[in-house]
């Protein structure tokens, strides 16, 4: 199975046309399109299936409790198939059935261990009062979304470690990265990277294939286990043109799936 990767255009701001790569069988959205949500109809009529996690730029300004649910009717408007914390199978046109899991994931600030936690949360202190949302009432700040970090982390896990089913590979879609090997290499190991990535190493090998966004950079590179399993961590962000980031995207990469061996 071929899948075109597409996340961080930030069509509310950037300019990006997207077109369906030749020969992919599912688009994949990694989160972070467009804060607007206006960007989405860009997709109605694709060729193939679209697959959308969403990003936390897609709640900017938005009460999570209502945004949520209109975020889905917008998407199945639009033929979008949002996903969160739910799996879902496709079969390609070779038979290969591929389960997709899928989660926005957040973070848990735990990504340098729970000694450096505290110091995580408050450097996403920027990065929530950018964001400006709410939950239940609440400003959706660090506590709240290392809540829903770990929600998230929970159901992943469960999904991830169900014995195998009547799928041949599976490929997990969240916009927050699992791995401190993800981290943007402008950054480093500042405290702030632990508001991009999740320290989810242990569950990499119970894919063939990991999806994600937020980093704005490209990434592409695979850890294996002693059994000789292998995972393929992959990214293609496009970012902000006016920081450089889109210099080199390619809207029309894909990236294939093949079945555990």
């Amino acid at each position: 199975m071929r899948l075109q990767l597409l996340s961080d255009l930030h069509l509310e701001t950037e300019a990006f046309a997207p077109e369906p790569a030749p020969g992919a069988d599912v688009l994949v959205l990694a989160g972070d399109i467009d804060s607007r949500w206006d960007a989405l109809d860009a997709y109605r009529g694709w060729p193939v299936p679209v697959l959308f996690v969403a990003g936390n730029h897609e709640f900017d300004r938005r009460e999570l409790s209502a945004a949520w649910p209109a975020l889905r009717t917008r998407c199945a408007r639009a033929g979008i198939t949002l996903l969160e914390c739910e799996s879902l199978c496709i079969t390609d046109s070779r038979g290969l059935r591929v389960r997709f899991v899928a989660t926005t994931r957040w973070c848990d600030f735990d990504l340098f261990g729970a000694a450096g936690r505290e110091r995580a949360m408050r450097a996403a202190g920027y990065f929530m009062r950018l964001m400006q949302a709410t939950h239940a009432g609440r400003p959706f700040d660090a506590a709240l979304m290392r809540e829903a970090s770990l929600a998230c982390r929970r159901w992943l896990e469960a999904e991830l470690r169900r014995p195998q089913g009547d799928w041949d590979a599976t490929v997990v879609i969240t916009h927050f990265a699992p791995s401190a090997r993800s981290a943007d290499p402008r950054y480093g190991t500042q405290p702030t990277t632990a508001s991009f990535c999740n320290a989810d190493d242990d569950l990499l090998p119970h894919a063939e294939l990991w999806i994600h966004g937020h980093l704005h950079c490209r990434q592409d590179y695979r850890i294996r286990t002693p059994d000789g399993h292998e995972t393929r961590i992959v990214a293609n962000a496009r970012g902000h043109s006016r920081k450089g980031e889109a210099d080199g995207f390619d809207g029309l990469k894909c990236f294939d799936v093949q079945a555990r061996e």
